[in-house]
C-alpha cells in the first residue's frame, strides 16, 4: 500500500534544509505521497529509507512514451481507479490499423487521414494518435515495405504487430529510432523480443491470458533489461476485458502486485462490435487502442468520449481571456463581455454566429467559473472588466464605448460603468435570446 504523507515524513531527516526545493520536509513528504517528487531529491536519506520510499512513492503505473516529437504520446502514470477521486492524466492513444496486405495507396490514404484529420471541440483540436502496422502476410519484405510507406507519409507514433521477429527487425530499420511500440512478447519468444526492444530503445507489449502469467512475463522481460511495457491480455469478450483491465488497475494502484503496474493494450479489431470495444477501452483503463479506420461519426464519438473522460473533473474547461471576433466586425460592432468558462463561451458564440451579426466577445478571466457563480463568488467585478478592456486594447478596436454584459451580471452594471466610463447594456440571461436583443436594442 502507498504510504501517507505523515508516514513518509517520519522517514525523512526533518532538517528542513530546502535542498530538495521545498521549504519543509513535510511539504516534500506531501509531494512524495502524491507521486509529484522523487526520493533522490533528498540528499540526506539513507539507503534503507530510499528503498522503502522508492517502492511506495513511485507512480503505481509506469509512464511509457510512444513515438518521438510533436505527435508522440505518454501513457500510464495513473493513481486512481475512478477519475472523480483525483483525475486521469494520460489519455489513451487511439491508432488506426493498416496491414502489409493492403495496397500502397490504401496505406497512404489511411496514414494521411490520421496525420491531417482533426475535430475541434470546446477549443481543443482532437486527433487520432498514430498508425498500427500489422504483419498479416508474415513476410519480412512486405511488412518492412508497409512500415516504410507509413514513415514516408507522416511522422506518427507506430505500433508494429508481428509474431515474426525477422519481420520486426526489418521494419525497425525504417523506424527504430522513433520509439515504435513492438507487439508482442510472449512466454515463447520474450528473449528475442526483448533483444529487439533493447537494441532500438523501444517500448514492448507483453502478452498473456492470465494475470499471474502476465506478472511473470513482466519479471522475465525486466530481467532481460527492458523496462517499458504495455500489457495485452487478449480478452475474448467485453466482460473479460472489464474484469482483467479493472483487476490490473486495482492491483497496480494499491501496489498489491507491482509487476502489473504497466499500461494496458487493447486490440479493438477482434471479435466485432468495434465501437463498443473502443468506448469500453477508453472508460476502463486501456492506454493503447488499435482499431480499424473509423467512420466520421464513430471517430467524433470516440474522440469526444476520450476528451470527456480525460478532462479533470475538478477543473472547469477554460478559454484564454482575450478579445475574440465573431464574423468580421467593424468599428461600430457591439462588444459583449462574458466569462472564460468554455461552455458559456461556445454557447454564446454559437448563437452569435446564428444571428449573423458581426461582433466582439470580450472574455475575462473568472478562473473558468460560469457567470452566475463568478458573480456570487466575487470573481467577476468591475476591476476585472476594466483591466480586460485595457489589456486587450478594446478602445482602439471600436469607435464607441458601449459594453453588453450578461443578464446574470446585472448587479454589477453600475459599478462597471463607473469604473470603466463605458455605457453598460444588460443583455439577456438566456444566450438564445442574444440575436433578438442585438437586433432590437443595439442601435437604439
Amino acid at each position: 500500500m502507498a504510504l501517507k504523507a505523515l508516514d513518509i515524513y517520519k522517514l525523512l531527516p526533518k532538517k528542513n534544509c530546502k535542498e530538495c526545493g521545498d521549504p519543509t520536509c513535510l511539504t516534500f513528504a506531501m509531494k512524495l505521497a502524491g507521486g509529484k517528487a522523487d526520493v533522490d531529491l533528498c540528499p540526506y536519506l539513507d539507503d534503507q529509507a530510499k528503498a522503502v520510499l522508492g517502492a511506495t512513492t513511485r507512480p503505481p503505473i509506469r509512464r511509457v512514451r510512444i513515438g518521438v516529437g510533436e505527435r508522440s504520446f505518454e501513457i500510464g502514470e495513473e493513481f486512481v481507479l475512478y477519475r472523480h477521486e483525483k483525475t486521469f492524466f494520460h489519455q489513451p492513444g487511439i491508432l488506426f490499423e493498416v496491414s502489409d496486405t493492403q495496397s500502397p495507396d490504401e496505406i497512404t490514404s489511411i496514414t494521411k487521414r490520421v496525420k491531417d484529420e482533426s475535430f475541434t471541440r470546446v477549443g481543443t483540436d482532437l486527433m487520432f494518435s498514430g498508425i498500427a502496422v500489422r504483419n498479416r502476410s508474415n513476410a519480412t519484405d512486405s511488412f518492412a515495405a508497409a512500415v516504410g510507406i507509413v514513415e514516408n507519409v507522416a511522422d506518427l507514433p507506430l505500433v508494429l504487430i508481428s509474431a515474426n521477429t525477422a519481420a520486426l527487425s526489418a521494419a525497425l530499420v525504417h523506424c527504430g529510432t522513433y520509439r515504435p511500440l513492438i507487439h508482442a512478447a510472449t512466454k515463447g519468444n520474450f528473449k528475442e523480443m526483448c533483444a529487439l526492444a533493447k537494441q532500438h530503445g523501444c517500448p514492448l507489449v507483453i502478452k498473456a491470458h492470465q494475470l499471474d502469467e502476465l506478472a511473470q512475463l513482466a519479471k522475465d522481460c525486466s530481467a532481460e533489461g527492458v523496462q517499458d511495457f504495455v500489457m495485452d491480455l487478449s480478452p475474448a469478450s467485453l466482460y473479460e476485458f472489464i474484469a482483467s483491465s479493472t483487476g490490473i488497475r486495482q492491483l497496480a494502484i494499491t501496489r498489491t502486485a507491482p509487476d502489473l503496474g504497466y499500461p494496458v493494450y487493447l486490440d479493438a479489431t477482434a471479435g466485432g462490435m468495434q465501437d463498443a470495444w473502443i468506448a469500453l477501452g477508453i472508460v476502463k483503463y486501456a492506454s493503447v487502442i488499435v482499431t480499424a479506420p473509423l467512420s466520421r461519426a464513430s471517430a467524433k464519438a470516440a474522440l469526444t468520449l476520450r476528451q470527456n473522460v480525460y478532462t479533470d473533473p475538478q477543473k472547469p474547461i477554460q478559454m484564454n481571456p482575450g478579445l475574440y471576433r465573431v464574423g468580421t466586425p467593424g468599428k461600430d460592432a457591439p462588444v459583449l463581455m462574458t466569462v472564460n468558462f468554455s461552455l458559456t463561451f461556445f454557447t454564446l458564440e454559437g448563437y452569435l454566429e446564428s444571428a449573423r451579426i458581426p461582433c466582439f466577445m470580450l472574455i475575462v478571466d473568472t478562473e473558468g467559473l460560469s457567470v452566475l457563480t463568478a458573480v456570487a463568488a466575487g470573481k467577476l467585478n468591475e476591476t476585472l472588466v476594466l483591466d480586460a478592456i485595457r489589456r486587450f486594447d478594446v478602445e482602439n478596436e471600436v469607435s464607441h464605448k458601449k459594453l453588453i454584459i450578461p443578464g446574470y451580471a446585472a448587479p454589477l452594471s453600475g459599478r462597471i460603468e463607473e469604473a470603466t466610463g463605458w455605457k453598460v447594456m444588460v443583455g439577456p440571461r438566456d444566450a438564445a435570446e442574444i440575436g433578438d436583443f442585438l437586433n432590437e436594442e443595439w442601435k437604439r
